[in-house]
C-alpha cells in the first residue's frame, strides 16, 4: 500500500485524503495547524511549518510519494527535495505559478495570450507603467496574493496613491480586461495524455469564488479552442499531474488570467458533477495509474460556503435533498469570508440556481 505525503492539512488535502483512501492508498500531511481539517481523515500526520526543512524532509521520508495543495511552498526547500524524493509533479509548475510576473511571462511565452503588463516597484516604475498601459489598470503583488488580496483597481491618477500602498513588496501592473465572464479549466496530464475537465464559469464577490456553474454558457467552437490551449500549454510547459488555469472570456477572444498547480475550488463541482473528480485523477497520477477521461453527468452548480453561510449549510445537509451534495471542511473557526464549506447541485443550470436558491444564501 502506497503512502502519498500531502504539503497543507486544508480543505484541499482533505478532498484528497478521501479520494487517495477510495483508491486504496494511505496518507500524511504536514500543516501548522493542530486542527488542519486534513488531520481528521489523514492516516498520519505532522505539526510543523512549510518553510521548516526538518518537517519537510520528514513528510518525504514517510511518504512513497509527495504532493502539494497550495501554492506557497517554500521553492528553495522543495528544489532539493526534489532531488532526493519523489515529487512527482517536480517544482517547476510550481515555481512558474509563484510570481505573477513569472507566471504571466510563461503563459504569452507559450503562445496564452494575456492582458498587457509590467513590472513595478516603486511610485516612478507604476507611474511609467500606466503610462503605457493606460487607465483602468490593476496593480497586484506578485506573490502571496489570493481572493482579491493585495490587488487594487486603478481607473484614474487619484488611485495611484492606492496603488503606491502596494509597493513595498515587488508588483505588476496589468491591463484591466473588461470581460464577459471568467472561465477555468482543470487538467491532469501523465506521460501518455492530458485530460480536460469541463469547462466551467466562475462568478466572484467580493473577489471570492461564489458560484461556479457547469457547462459554462459558452459558443462550442470557444470552448474546444480554450481546452485545446490549455492541453497544449501544459505539454509544451512539461507539466505533470494537475494544473488549474483561469481565463478571462471577451466575446471570442481568449486571456490567460492565473493558473495553480493543485486541486482547485472551481473544480470541486467534478466530486458529483462529473464521472470522475480531480481529486481522484490526481491521487491516479501520484499512483501510476491510468487517467480517466471524465464527462459532465449533468449541468451542475457550485456554490462556495463562507462562514456567513455555514449554518444554513448545515441545516441544507440535514434535509438530506436528492442532488444536493454539501460539503462542510471541518474547520474550528468559522470566518465571514472564511471558505467553510461548498454546496454542489447537480442537474441544475444556472438560471434554476437564480431562481431557487440564491436567496437562500447570504447576498
Amino acid at each position: 500500500m502506497k503512502t502519498i505525503g500531502i504539503i497543507g492539512g486544508g480543505q484541499l488535502g482533505l478532498m484528497i485524503i478521501e479520494q487517495a483512501h477510495l483508491l486504496g492508498a494511505r496518507t500524511i500531511c504536514l500543516d501548522p495547524a493542530e486542527d488542519a481539517p486534513a488531520f481528521a481523515l489523514s492516516d498520519e500526520h505532522i505539526v510543523g511549518r512549510f518553510d521548516d526543512p526538518q518537517a519537510l524532509e520528514e513528510l518525504c521520508r514517510r511518504s512513497d510519494v509527495v504532493t502539494y495543495e497550495f501554492e506557497n511552498v517554500p521553492g528553495d526547500l522543495l528544489v532539493s527535495l526534489e532531488k532526493k524524493y519523489n515529487i512527482k509533479q517536480g517544482f517547476k509548475p510550481l515555481f512558474d505559478s509563484q510570481d505573477r510576473l513569472r507566471e504571466k511571462s510563461n503563459a504569452r511565452d507559450h503562445g496564452l495570450q494575456t492582458p498587457a503588463f509590467e513590472a513595478v516597484d516603486d511610485a516612478e516604475s507604476l507611474r511609467r507603467a500606466v503610462e503605457r498601459i493606460g487607465y483602468p489598470c490593476v496593480l497586484k503583488t506578485r506573490t502571496l496574493g489570493y481572493d482579491g488580496h493585495g490587488q487594487a483597481v486603478l481607473r484614474s491618477t487619484a488611485d495611484l496613491p492606492k496603488g503606491e500602498a502596494l509597493l513595498s513588496v515587488p508588483c505588476i501592473l496589468e491591463e484591466f480586461i473588461p470581460f464577459d465572464f471568467e472561465a477555468s479549466v482543470v487538467l491532469v496530464a501523465d506521460e501518455r495524455q492530458v485530460i480536460c475537465f469541463p469547462v466551467g464559469q466562475n462568478i466572484h464577490k467580493d473577489g471570492i469564488l461564489d458560484l461556479c456553474i457547469v457547462p459554462a454558457a459558452m459558443d462550442e467552437s470557444l470552448r474546444e479552442r480554450m481546452m485545446e490551449q490549455s492541453k497544449r500549454f501544459m505539454r509544451d510547459c512539461g507539466y505533470r499531474g494537475i494544473l488549474a488555469i483561469e481565463y478571462f472570456v471577451k466575446g471570442e477572444e481568449i486571456y490567460f488570467n492565473e493558473m495553480a498547480p493543485r486541486p482547485h475550488n472551481s473544480g470541486h463541482w467534478t466530486i458529483e458533477g462529473a464521472t470522475t473528480n480531480q481529486f481522484r485523477e490526481l491521487c491516479r497520477y501520484l499512483l501510476d495509474e491510468p487517467l480517466e477521461e471524465p464527462r459532465l453527468v449533468a449541468p451542475t452548480v457550485m456554490k462556495n460556503i463562507l462562514g456567513q453561510d455555514l449554518e444554513r449549510a448545515k441545516a441544507l445537509a440535514a434535509e438530506n435533498l436528492p442532488d444536493v451534495y454539501v460539503h462542510i471542511y471541518g474547520k474550528t473557526v468559522s470566518k465571514p469570508k472564511r471558505k467553510m464549506g461548498h454546496v454542489t447541485f447537480v442537474g441544475m443550470t444556472g438560471e434554476e440556481y437564480r431562481t431557487k436558491w440564491a436567496d437562500e444564501f447570504v447576498k
